[in-house]
């Protein structure tokens, strides 16, 4: 064999060595490193390995992570800022640390500014009050009440849909 041969057989092996080290990263998707964006009150599925059995989060008040059969999460956004979340298998082995980053809302949003005091609308078309953090405490409790008035209605008025005559 001549030396032109030998150096084009190695440049082969040592590419065929690199593609069998670089193969799992390339099939498995996204990488473990990367973070997840969600904007807050929002969700989003993330697919994790399946023999994930345990999640814990960095900081529950800015992400919530639920487990779900298959190794699916859902991530929810529920404050602003970043946060992790741990995936464990049965044994505690770590499976996968994840950074996740929550995002202000990306719809139509105005905001109305009252002095100090902040107002959120979604106008998708047509604006109508939103409860976004950050928002005026008076604001913020009047949006909320309603909300809450509107809910305790509904489920009076299921509950008593299901009782019959």
């Amino acid at each position: 064999m001549s030396l032109s041969s030998l150096r084009n057989l190695s440049r082969l092996l040592i590419g065929l060595a690199l593609a069998a080290l670089i193969w799992p990263l390339a099939v498995s998707g996204e990488p473990a490193t990367s973070a997840i964006a969600v904007n807050v009150d929002q969700a989003k599925l993330v697919k994790l390995p399946s023999r994930v059995s345990t999640i814990v989060v960095g900081n529950p008040l800015i992400a919530d992570v639920t487990l779900q059969s298959g190794g699916i999460v859902v991530v929810t956004g529920k404050g602003y800022g970043a946060t992790n979340f741990l995936a464990l298998d049965r044994t505690g082995e770590v499976l996968v640390d994840r950074q996740i980053q929550v995002e202000g809302p990306s719809e139509e949003l105005v905001t109305v500014y009252r002095g100090v005091d902040r107002e959120s609308y979604s106008c998708t078309p047509v604006c109508q009050r939103r409860m976004t953090l950050g928002d005026g405490d008076t604001y913020f409790k009047s949006v909320s009440d309603q909300a809450n008035t509107l809910n305790s209605q509904a489920a009076g008025t299921a509950s008593a849909s299901n009782k019959g005559p």
